[in-house]
């Protein structure tokens, strides 16, 4: 049996003696430490000293692996002075420690999607001391915080980037020449409180904690539930009682950076002691190679814990959003405020000075909770333009708006950015966004075309003029205008899977021919006519879908219209208006369809029912929870297999139709029931 003590400058009652069979051998392993002493840590090196087979030393300040060599040194002096006349075989762990500290970030990030810490919101409590997970985290995500300016010297300042962690590990951060040092602030309790504050402040902020194992209560005594809860902690060696404090204070999961392989939680310097031993090494010619061979043989992967027992994960989604009408900027204080002193010119003035106010947070997104068991939570960024002053301006306009929108959601942490009902605004329809954001976006597009087509399908049904047979397509003449365009062909295909006939519109004659022979060979049961002039079939069709950016009075004429017509407009902005709807209260006009979002979801008024949102915004959460963070819907160019694919996926994460909009909103019973009375009067009159 081989003999594996610990002699540790922590709490003497977390002591433990036990053996086991590792790497083919039994051990002895034992802890025993010291509550800081170090001259008692002295006298234990002289007892085990040849009655060990390894010794290693735990609980210590371990030398930083960022910074010149002198400071390496200098730690490193301090560190091993109790070593270094030992004949057994003594070990700190820091080898393994290395390698299994950087194994963590980049195994959980392949773990769980390969994408689990991206653009993640990363408090380090000591840069310095865990280096080596900042290092492979800034792969991941440049939204990493330092404390160490703040608990080592007492500056109010943080680190923000892992270049400020090199200089200040180099002694040369700018902020050292200026600032307080920690010897004064001791003294300066009003500066203390501050510094204490923000800490407490920049933990409650964060997605991801990085706690280290020495002194991690000294690092987290003040955060409570507040700070920590909800949130993911990093650290190293969690004993049970650490769970269970973190556990007390909400945590949702610990990534534990040691691999638990034995029947307790030991240190890396255990683990490495053992490995030497079992190998026949010292740590003079303990290699790389050996270290990674013995992790990759027994799987030393480090544990994920969920405090709660069930496993939890939440992604971050942003979604840009802007006032559809002067009403929906009087939401905002100041400018209700205003409203109520000018009249019409001073709206005019507030709308236009409106499109170049800044972007900013209108609201935080919670409480979202796919069937899968993930959760989803965002933020609404709001840019100042209206639909009327977008269109009076270029699209390079919008797009810097919304680029700094994206930059915005990118400091918060979001993972994917939902650029909304922006596609005629930003004029290439998200690509130049793309291209230059610093994360992935989506204009919503595939899921408004599917909510849109879903909503009407149910319209037909809830007026009850066309023939429904269940498992059958529906009996009923379907029109597409501006069908061959980037929607209008999704939009095609999604009626031919519902409708026996479809009618498609367009004065791109071989992209007709085109789309024609597609849909016959992919849909089955469907009657497609092609054509260039709508006025031909309009009075014999029960849906109508416009699809095309032309003005209503040279799309269609609504006076020609069936009775009891159904017809959608998908662009963003409507091109029907109240005006025009009222030329024919027997028409139903759809807007779009609406989504009711999974769980108890929580934001600021955006003009629709508690927890229903627009589809645009719905395809962005969609993909969060997914874990798809990609540029989806980009281009007009919209792919009919993604316009399938979200859909199928919105109803795997508990998405369903919520509402239908009209032109004044959404579209209670009654107003089915008054349009399907018209439109029966009408009907009964013209026979």
């Amino acid at each position: 049996m081989k003999t594996i003590v610990n002699i540790s400058l922590g709490n003497s009652a977390d002591d433990y003696d036990f053996t086991c069979r590792f790497m083919g051998r039994t051990f002895r392993v034992m802890r025993v430490a010291t509550d800081g002493d170090a001259e008692k840590a002295a006298d234990l090196f002289q007892q085990w000293d040849t009655r060990a087979d390894a010794i290693g030393l735990g609980y210590i300040k371990f030398p930083y692996s960022i910074g010149p060599h002198q400071l390496l040194k200098k730690h490193a002096k301090t560190l091993y002075q109790l070593g270094e006349q030992l004949r057994t075989p003594f070990t700190t762990g820091d080898a393994l420690r290395t390698v299994c500290h950087e194994w963590t970030i980049r195994h959980i990030q392949y773990k769980f999607g390969n994408n689990y810490f991206n653009n993640s919101r990363v408090f380090f409590f000591s840069g310095m001391v865990n280096s080596i997970i900042a290092k492979a985290l800034s792969e991941y995500t440049a939204n990493l915080t330092f404390a160490d300016p703040v608990l080592e010297d007492g500056i109010p300042r943080f680190l923000n980037s892992m270049d400020d962690l090199e200089r200040y590990a180099r002694g040369l951060h700018g902020l050292l020449q200026w600032v307080p040092t920690r010897r004064f602030s001791n003294f300066a309790m009003p500066l203390k409180a501050y510094n204490d504050y923000i800490v407490r402040r920049a933990v409650q902020q964060s997605h991801f904690v990085v706690i280290p194992f020495h002194e991690f209560y000294k690092y987290v005594e003040n955060c409570g539930v507040r700070e920590l809860g909800g949130k993911t902690v990093i650290t190293a060696i969690a004993y049970e009682d650490r769970v269970k404090f973190l556990r007390e204070r909400g945590v949702d999961a610990i990534i534990d950076a040691t691999p638990k392989i034995l029947e307790r939680v030991v240190s890396f310097s255990v683990l490495e002691a053992m490995i030497m031993t079992a190998l026949g090494k010292t740590p003079a010619t303990l290699t790389s190679d050996d270290l990674l061979e013995v992790i990759a043989g027994l799987r030393m992967d480090p544990r994920v814990i969920f405090p709660s027992g069930k496993e939890k994960r939440v992604n971050r989604f942003a979604f840009v959003v802007y006032p559809l009408s002067r009403d929906d900027l009087k939401k905002l204080k100041p400018v209700r405020m205003l409203s109520r002193l000018g009249r019409e010119p001073a709206m005019d003035a507030i709308e236009r000075v409106g499109a170049y106010a800044p972007p900013f947070v209108y609201s935080k997104v919670t409480g979202i909770k796919s069937p899968t068991g993930i959760e989803a939570e965002g933020w609404l960024i709001a840019i100042g333009a209206t639909p009327k002053q977008m269109l009076a301006h270029s699209p390079d306009f919008i797009n810097a708006r919304i680029l700094k929108a994206a930059e915005i959601a990118r400091r918060l942490g979001a993972q994917i950015l939902g650029l909304g009902a922006l596609t005629r605004a930003m004029g290439d329809a998200g690509l130049t966004i793309a291209k230059q954001a610093d994360i992935p976006v989506t204009t919503g597009n595939s899921y408004s075309a599917s909510a849109t087509l879903w909503a009407t399908a149910d319209a037909v049904r809830r007026m009850g003029l066309i023939e429904v047979a269940k498992g059958k397509k529906l009996k009923g003449k379907t029109m597409v205008i501006g069908a061959t365009g980037a929607v209008g062909s999704v939009c095609s295909k999604l009626l031919a899977l519902a409708f026996e006939e479809v009618y498609m519109v367009d004065i791109h004659d071989a992209k007709l021919l085109a789309l024609r022979e597609s849909m016959n060979s992919e849909i089955k049961n469907v009657n497609v006519t092609i054509t260039t002039r709508a006025d031909k079939y309009l009075p014999d069709m029960d849906v109508i879908v416009t699809a095309t950016a032309l003005p209503p009075d040279k799309m269609l004429d609504i006076t020609s219209v069936k009775p009891g017509c159904v017809i959608t407009d998908v662009n963003r902005p409507l091109n029907f208006t109240l005006k025009q709807a009222k030329k024919r209260p027997d028409v139903l006009i759809i807007a779009s369809g609406e989504i009711t979002l999974p769980g108890e979801p929580e934001m600021r008024d955006i003009g629709l029912p508690h927890g229903v949102t627009y589809a645009s915004m719905a395809e962005a959460i969609v993909l969060a929870l997914e874990g798809r963070f990609e540029n989806y819907s980009v281009g007009r160019e919209i792919q009919w297999e993604k316009v399938s694919e979200i859909y199928k996926l919105g109803l795997k994460h508990g998405m369903r139709l919520a509402a239908i909009t009209g032109i004044e909103g959404v579209l209670t019973q009654k107003d089915f029931k008054r349009v399907r009375d018209l439109a029966l009067k009408a009907r009964k009159r013209s026979d």
